[in-house]
């Protein structure tokens, strides 16, 4: 990473605990992916991206903020991207995934909580993260208890707006998802001075619908057997989707499944097992959970979770003459995410069972971070559809520390075992 230190003295970070932590990633990045053999030249790219994680890309939001333009960081797939851009801001996505933010959240929260909430918060208490210094406006939702506490907390330390997601789906839910959009349209349109538009809705529209697309692109390669590129690979490339220029990593991801159309051609099947994860989202650098699949004789071949396919599934219409036409299809879209904060949830399972069939898969991995107490109560009603299907399960709750790895791989080593 180049000579940042002045930027990230403008962003009033902790320059010397920032210093801890930019020295535990490349360790941390090198031992889990550079090792990894016969990886794709695309790449090189995401390698790239993460080498300046705190630097290139931090300097490109400082630049457009010089220009007059704002940055709003968001937490959860829910907050619609498209209401950001056509605002002509930009939208990063700010979950955090790393162990190094715990400590400073637990100054303010309980240990048993969320590791992901508890991170989020320690990343700014802690003055470490530039994406955070760099936002005019966070986004927060009620898609959980913990988050629901924690922006009260962050709301201390910097304008905060959010978006009160229903926790059903009935008609009057999606009435009332529609009146939270245009709330959030209000706010976003106050933030930066520009008035959303038919025209620049729909433009945003199809420039979010576009990396759905490239996405899915790159998820419908990982259904040949074997995948031509590794989980760990396609984890990296979905975390990066959260804040990388949306433009510039639509065309790196076609590019980098150009590459992966000619390696199906050429590649002949194995024998590993191919595993589907489900759960709770996995922020960079959470790579925990893939890397001890993959070093064993298994592939990660897909994801239902919010690092996964619910980030990409379904796209938004842009058909309609009027804003309302487009509120209505946004919240139609946004409200088909098959998250286990609503009640009910059948859809979650139904997904879980249509993907194992879709990417062929030998078993899944029901992942949970500790605490995350509305994913790990829905298990039970996954676990049972997922037997009648006679696709075999199990359940692994964990947080971000290594503590944990060896009694995690020795649970998958047998599971791959017995499937």
């Amino acid at each position: 990473m180049g000579d940042y230190r002045k930027m990230w003295s403008d962003l009033n970070m902790d320059l010397e605990k920032h210093d801890v932590l930019c020295a535990v990633l490349p360790e941390l990045y090198g031992s889990v992916y550079l090792n990894q053999e016969n990886r794709p030249e695309g790449m090189n790219y995401f390698n790239f991206v993460v080498s300046e994680v705190h630097g290139l890309r931090i300097e490109e939001l400082a630049n457009t903020k010089t220009e007059g333009n704002k940055v709003v960081g968001t937490f959860c797939v829910f907050v619609p991207d498209e209401i950001i851009l056509a605002a002509k801001a930009t939208s990063v996505g700010l979950c955090g995934g790393s162990q190094f933010w715990i400590e400073d959240g637990e100054k303010v929260l309980p240990r048993n909580l969320c590791p992901l909430v508890k991170a989020i918060v320690g990343a700014k208490l802690s003055a470490t993260c530039p994406y955070f210094q760099s936002c005019d406006m966070l986004v927060g939702e009620t898609t959980c208890d913990g988050k629901k506490k924690a922006w009260e907390i962050l709301g201390e330390h910097v304008p905060i707006h959010v978006m009160d997601l229903p926790q059903m789906k009935r008609e009057r839910d999606y009435e009332s998802w529609r009146e939270e959009i245009k709330l959030f349209i209000n706010k976003v349109e106050e933030l930066t001075g520009n008035k959303i538009t038919v025209e620049s809705l729909k433009e945003s529209i199809a420039l979010a619908n576009q990396k759905r697309r490239a996405l899915k692109r790159l998820y419908d390669l990982r259904k040949n057997i074997p995948s031509p590129i590794s989980g760990l690979d396609s984890l990296l490339i979905s975390q990066i989707a959260f804040y990388d220029d949306p433009e510039r990593f639509i065309a790196k991801v076609n590019e980098l499944c150009d590459e992966l159309d000619e390696r199906v051609k050429t590649q002949n099947p194995d024998e590993r097992k191919r595993i589907l994860i489900t759960g709770t989202p996995m922020a960079i650098p959470n790579w925990k959970m893939h890397s001890i699949i993959e070093e064993l004789n298994a592939q990660v071949v897909v994801e239902e979770t919010c690092t996964g396919t619910r980030y990409f599934e379904n796209e938004v219409s842009s058909n309609g003459d009027t804003l309302e036409d487009l509120i209505k299809n946004l919240a139609d879209r946004y409200l088909k995410i098959n998250c286990a904060c609503f009640t009910p949830n059948d859809g979650r399972a139904q997904d879980i069972i249509k993907y194992a069939g879709e990417y062929k898969v030998d078993g899944v991995i029901y992942y949970n971070l500790s605490f995350c107490h509305t994913y790990s109560v829905e298990y039970k009603k996954v676990e049972d559809e997922l037997k009648k299907n006679d696709i075999p399960v199990l359940f692994i709750e964990t947080d971000y520390s290594s503590e944990d790895s060896g009694q995690m791989k020795t649970r998958v080593e047998a599971f791959l075992e017995m499937i």
